[in-house]
Order: C-alpha cells, then sequence, then structure tokens
C-alpha cells in the first residue's frame, strides 16, 4: 500500500514555488502540494524534454492544472517575475552528492549550492515572499559520536558538498535577521530521504535495483554505517508544514524515524524480493560519515511532525515503483 503525501492534512501555501521541482524531493513535494489545491510553479534548469530523469520525475504533475514547469537556471534567470503573489518558497534546487564534490566540480557546487541560493534569498525578499524553506543536509553535522543529532550542535561538515549546504542555510537565515528582510526562513536537514523516484546513485535505491535485477551491489565500507532512513512521503508533510506554520523558524531535522545500518537495508531488499544480493564490498569512501541520526524533537515540537512509514513500508513502497518500472534500470550508474 502506497502513502500519498496527498493527504496533507495541515493548510498548503495558496501559491508557491519549488526549486529542483524536477528532482526527488521536488517532484514529490510539488505533486503534493498540487493534489492540495495550491498553485505551483516549479523551476528547474532540467526540462522534461531535454532530460529523461526530469521527464520521469514530472510525469506525475504532467497536464495537472494548477502546476507550471519553467526550465530556467537560477543562477542567470530572471527570478522575480516567478515569485509574484507567491506565500512561500521551496529552495530544493541544487548539486547533491558528497563523492563528487571533491575536486574540480566544487565549482559547479559553489555556484548551484550558495551563489544560486543567494540569488533566489535575494528576489524572495525584495518580492515580500512571507516564507522560504531551503533544503539542507544531516551532513552539515559530519562526524558525531553515534548519538542524535540536535539542531544546536556546532556543524563539522566532512565534505566539500556538506560545507556548500551548510553555506546555503546560513546564507539564508543570515538574510532573514535584516531588519528589513519581510521573508522569514526554515531550513531543514533533511536525514537520508529514500522512497520512489529516488537518485540512482542512493543506496537504497541500489540496493533494492539489485534485488530485483540479480546484479550486484557495490557497498563502500563493511556495511555497519548507520542512517537515518526517511521516507519521502514523510519529508514532504514536514516540508510543507514549514511553510505554512507561521512560528516556525531556523534549523530543523527531518529525520529521526528509521535508524538502520546498510546491512538492514540490504537484509530488508533481500526479504522482500526473496532474492539474496551478491555484494561486492569496496574501501570506505572519503566524506562518508559512520553514523547519521536525527533528535527529532524540535521537527515534533515546532513542526507538530512525527515521520510515519517505517523503513520496511518504506522500502516496499519503493521497490513497487521500481519494479513497475517508475524508473528504469537502464541507466543506473
Amino acid at each position: 500500500m502506497s502513502h500519498h503525501p496527498s493527504h496533507l492534512t495541515a493548510a498548503v501555501p495558496r501559491r508557491a514555488v519549488v526549486t529542483g521541482a524536477a528532482g526527488f524531493i521536488g517532484s514529490h513535494l510539488a505533486h503534493a502540494l498540487v493534489q492540495a489545491g495550491a498553485v505551483v510553479i516549479g523551476v528547474d534548469r532540467r526540462g522534461p524534454a531535454t532530460d529523461p530523469t526530469a521527464a520521469a520525475n514530472l510525469s506525475v504533475l504532467q497536464g495537472l492544472p494548477g502546476y507550471m514547469h519553467v526550465t530556467a537556471d537560477l543562477l542567470s534567470c530572471a527570478i522575480e517575475p516567478l515569485l509574484v503573489e507567491a506565500n512561500a518558497v521551496f529552495h530544493l534546487a541544487g548539486i547533491p552528492g558528497v563523492r563528487p564534490s571533491w575536486g574540480p566540480k566544487f565549482s559547479e557546487y559553489v555556484a548551484s549550492n550558495v551563489l544560486a541560493t543567494h540569488r533566489v534569498m535575494e528576489a524572495t525578499s525584495r518580492m515580500g515572499v512571507p516564507r522560504l524553506v531551503v533544503a539542507s543536509s544531516s551532513s552539515v553535522y559530519g562526524p558525531t559520536d553515534g548519538g542524535a543529532s540536535i539542531e544546536t550542535d556546532r556543524p563539522q561538515p566532512a565534505s566539500p558538498y556538506a560545507v556548500t549546504k551548510l553555506a546555503e542555510e546560513q546564507l539564508c537565515l543570515a538574510h532573514s535577521t535584516q531588519a528589513h528582510c519581510p521573508t522569514s526562513v526554515v531550513a531543514l536537514r533533511y536525514f537520508t530521504v529514500y522512497g520512489p523516484r529516488q537518485r540512482q546513485d542512493m543506496f537504497t535505491h541500489r540496493a533494492l535495483t539489485a534485488a530485483l535485477t540479480g546484479r550486484p551491489l557495490r557497498l563502500y565500507g563493511d556495511g555497519h554505517q548507520r542512517r537515518d532512513f526517511t521516507y519521502v512521503d514523510d519529508a514532504v508533510i514536514a516540508t510543507v508544514a514549514a511553510a505554512t506554520i507561521p512560528t516556525a523558524s531556523g534549523v530543523i531535522n527531518v529525520g529521526g524515524g528509521s535508524s538502520a545500518s546498510l546491512l538492514e537495508v540490504i537484509n530488508i531488499a533481500n526479504s522482500l524480493s526473496g532474492r539474496e544480493i551478491q555484494v561486492h564490498q569496496e574501501n570506505p569512501r572519503s566524506g562518508d560519515v559512520l553514523t547519521t541520526r536525527a533528535n527529532p524533537g524540535r521537527a515534533h515540537e515546532v513542526l507538530a511532525w512525527r515521520p510515519q512509514i517505517d523503513l520496511h513500508t518504506g522500502m516496499r513502497a519503493h521497490m513497487q515503483a521500481l519494479a513497475t518500472g517508475s524508473a528504469a534500470y537502464g541507466h543506473s550508474a
């Protein structure tokens, strides 16, 4: 059974802008908002006409009244016209991924995650949009002692990617503290979001694809790394709440439902598929931390949010989506 966040119980913004709408979380968010009656402008530099992933992710929004897709690069396009009468901006656009951020691609991370964010925040403020929700990441915490990360912990990003995500959230929050800024900012630190349409380099997607196809799974490290897995529908509900709850502000963890090791994920994938995944173990990769775990207290207190979907249920829904071909195997890395 699949849980649709179209059952957003709380209010939704009347008119919202979602950047990164052709991405994994962005497409789910835009869809849930439209289903709940919002008018949504989605912005992404990947166009459904030219980018197969964008086309697949946006197919659920195809032809829905209330959704308009704009293919544009936030580094150079005029942003203000997109924000006319918007009640909220969800800024999810950016370059993800820890591994590729080491090295020559770093300047692209800075351009997309920091400079484009600066333009979005300035435009949002100038247009008087009351709320901006910015997607941050649990990676800003860096290596921990294995305990749950709380928003007041000192960030220690362990990869160039994580450095840009911390810069991005702090940049928006810095703008919002200026006396003349009409926009309040909520930065959501997402913890390992998974589910249908997840990026193909992500572990849950790779494990389920291996289980379905019989192809071997590359495992970096011994598999005892733990992650706080958050099902995408749960992440969407928290994200909408962050835009609509008037008192929400600052940094909030989105996670704290399903802490599991990578080996446990493999075991669940095995049991769901009835097939034993062949694992090829490789060396750990730099910037991968051993444990991520959210203290969910602030999300509960400020957003009245608790994750509803456990890892087994979420992975089953994710696997069904893969099996029905809503994400083709052909081009997984």
